[in-house]
């Protein structure tokens, strides 16, 4: 696939991704890390990803500040920067086929688990936020995918919707920022990915396609209902990540 090929399924990637995630606070880690898995490789891939949370959460977080719970925010978030240090050291240290094996079935396991427990007992108190914070930086960081972890966390706590959802945003962010910087300080990731895109024309590129995706959210918000937007958006992560194991376990078949 040649360079305009690659760019324009990266665009298309991050731009249902950040519409999916505005209309209903999840979208973009689902639906990008599999599918740039796929075609970047899963270390490369969801380095962008993260890059992509950052640009998301800050922007789609700027229309939502009122609704967000910031006491919610700095409970769930130092557990988070924590656990974004050994999924680092983990990505360093596995090949790209058990990456992709290990990024599709956290995407899978995790779609699964939050589809069929539709109730769970109700865990209130620190402890259900600071374990979410530290499964979530861990899973962001190895997978790009931490949305489900905060769904089952909102079930426990019974967090209502609007205020989880727009809390969300800041949470992708800086989970996201914290993905990115603890993969360059360990050297897991290299910036350039082998992609042949300058790495500060990539950023512009994902901003802009961000940017994007929020002003189409706005009018499609209008005739989209959340729960439709939620169910593509896992409908995607499904087959992005079943993809993935597919791709993971030829690579290790065919290195063993």
């Amino acid at each position: 696939m040649g360079i305009l090929g690659t760019v324009a399924i990266i665009a298309a990637a991050v731009l249902v991704g950040t519409i999916l995630q505005r209309l209903s606070g999840t979208g973009v880690g689902l639906v990008v890390a599999p599918v740039l898995s796929l075609l970047l490789g899963p270390s490369f891939g969801v380095l962008v990803t993260n890059m992509t949370t950052v640009v998301s959460g800050l922007l789609i977080m700027l229309s939502v500040w009122a609704y967000i719970d910031w006491r919610k925010f700095w409970l769930i978030i130092p557990a988070a920067v924590i656990g974004a240090w050994p999924g680092a050291w983990l990505v360093g240290v596995l090949s790209a086929g058990w990456l992709s094996i290990i990024l599709g079935s956290i995407v899978v396991t995790a779609l699964l688990v939050t589809v069929t427990l539709r109730r769970l007992p109700e865990w209130t108190g620190r402890s259900p936020g600071v374990i979410a914070g530290l499964i979530g930086g861990f899973f962001n960081t190895t997978s790009g995918v931490a949305a489900p972890v905060m769904v089952i966390y909102s079930r426990l706590s019974r967090w209502e919707q609007r205020s989880f959802a727009a809390t969300l945003q800041p949470v992708f962010m800086t989970m996201g920022a914290a993905s990115v910087v603890s993969k360059l300080a360990l050297g897991s990731v290299s910036i350039d990915g082998g992609v042949g895109i300058p790495f500060g024309w990539l950023l512009a590129g994902i901003v802009a396609t961000v940017l994007v995706g929020i002003l189409l959210a706005a009018q499609l918000a209008r005739f989209v209902p959340v729960p439709a937007a939620r169910t593509l958006a896992m409908t995607l992560a499904g087959l992005g990540g079943a993809g993935a194991i597919i791709r993971g376990v030829i690579d290790v078949v065919s290195a063993a």
